[in-house]
């Protein structure tokens, strides 16, 4: 049988101004119509997807906002920034309970592993950091490279945790003994990883790089490399599927965003500033929202954009 390709539409519904630099990180909220977003003009701000007029700065810090994880259980935003800090923000007191410093580099990400009660960064000293979520303890220390890592992601399935690397490698983790499980190379060395993602049906990683390439790797098969896309022109910085796990989009240095088929990779859609009043600069950060599934992008033009797709 031969299923026609599936086609999707899309439309600009609002655009979110207000900071004053570059936006490099996009995080949901408890609530799904609201969302976080952190600046190099040092703001972490809540924007309201329902009404585009209740906005708020939650925290201001001393450094460039990088990374943010909210983590729901504890009504806690984890704040990683350019000076290695990670501030530990408390919604219900609205106000810093923390400030845990181990690295003395930028904090490109965080992620949080409620099975573990820890959470995992990543820093551009080449190392991850893993935290004790109960009282922030640190709990180990991984040294990896020497260059920058730049992106966490869990498959709680296999118990394991991808992390991509500046040297061009991906690291496949168990995440309940620390232990390396499996080195992935597939990108060009010394290109960093920028994003890596588990695919939600919990069979394959995606990886994207400075190299503009998105990898697809089939962990069912040993992480084999089974497709090596030229997806964007220039580097690939984020990477998040769709709610209804049909589809993802891709967001790079290039200025544009794509959206793909979650099923067999195909490209389906391409938005830029000029068909569509994209972004002028590099997109840093997606989110796809459970509200309206509205897809959030954001990067270096200060603007916060939301899209509607739609499949036709």
């Amino acid at each position: 049988m031969i299923t026609a390709p599936t086609k999707i539409q899309i439309e600009k519904t609002g655009q979110f101004i207000g900071h004053g630099g570059a936006i490099y990180t996009l995080e949901p909220s408890s609530h799904a119509h609201l969302f976080y977003s952190g600046s190099s003009d040092n703001l972490v701000v809540e924007w309201n997807l329902e009404e585009p007029q209740q906005n708020k700065v939650v925290a201001k810090i001393p450094a460039k906002a990088l990374a943010l994880k909210y983590v729901l259980d504890r009504n806690i935003l984890l704040v990683g920034q350019s000076l290695g800090g990670i501030h530990v923000i408390d919604l219900n007191k609205n106000e810093e309970i923390k400030l845990l410093q181990l690295h003395r580099e930028s904090v490109y990400d965080i992620q949080y592993l409620p099975e573990q009660e820890c959470f995992w960064v990543a820093a551009g000293d080449g190392t991850v950091s893993v935290w004790s979520i109960n009282d922030f303890s640190l709990i180990t220390a991984l040294k990896l490279c020497d260059q920058k890592i730049r992106s966490i992601h869990f498959n709680s399935i296999f118990k394991e945790g991808a992390v991509g690397c500046g040297d061009g490698s991906i690291r496949i983790f168990d995440f309940e003994t620390y232990e390396e499980k499996k080195i992935l190379k597939g990108h060009v060395d010394d290109f960093s990883v920028n994003a890596v993602c588990y695919h939600p049906n919990g069979k394959y990683l995606l990886s994207g790089s400075r190299d503009a390439y998105l990898n697809v790797w089939d962990m069912e098969n040993d992480y084999a490399l089974i497709h090596h896309i030229p997806a964007h022109n220039y580097a690939i910085y984020s990477i998040f599927f769709s709610p209804d796990k049909k589809f993802f989009a891709t967001g790079s240095r290039d200025k544009t965003i794509k959206i793909w088929d979650a099923e067999n990779f195909e490209m389906l859609l391409r938005i830029d500033k000029m068909e569509h009043e994209g972004h002028s600069h590099s997109v840093n950060k997606l989110l796809w929202s459970d509200f309206n599934n509205y897809l959030v992008s954001t990067g270096d033009d200060k603007a916060i954009m939301v899209w509607k797709i739609n499949q036709l």
